[in-house]
């Protein structure tokens, strides 16, 4: 069965960081784009970050350059997304998604073929 799972959301307090990760089984993620989404009440679900197979590349939205970084340890089946400095507007549903391939649809949303249940990230004081 595939599944993908993520985990290490919480409540922290503005400045503070949290790593998420993303756990697949059933399948590899050699041969998947990896990308983070978000989503809070109200609004639509936004690319956050991905990371390319191959020779990893990565791309992050403008609003968490600098503060997050997203990464994958192929032999552990297993992707991650280091949130620091955060910020109340990162508050939202985190979800781990994967393409087939190379990211070359950047933040498209219907060409990602599997989705987590997604983890709640809540920055409050």
């Amino acid at each position: 069965q595939l599944q993908i799972v993520e985990s290490g959301g919480g409540l922290v307090q503005p400045g503070g960081s949290l790593r998420l990760s993303c756990v697949a089984s059933g399948f590899t993620l050699d041969h998947y784009c990896i990308a983070w989404w978000r989503q809070s009440p109200g609004k639509e679900r936004e690319g956050v970050s991905w990371i390319s197979v191959g020779d990893g590349s990565t791309h992050y939205a403008d609003s968490v350059k600098g503060r997050f970084a997203i990464s994958r340890d192929n032999a552990k089946n297993t992707a991650f997304l280091q949130m620091n400095s955060l910020k109340p507007e990162d508050t939202a549903v985190y979800y781990c998604a994967l393409d087939y391939g190379s990211c070359s649809s950047g933040f498209v949303f219907y060409e990602y073929d599997y989705w987590g249940q997604g983890t709640q990230v809540t920055v409050s004081s």
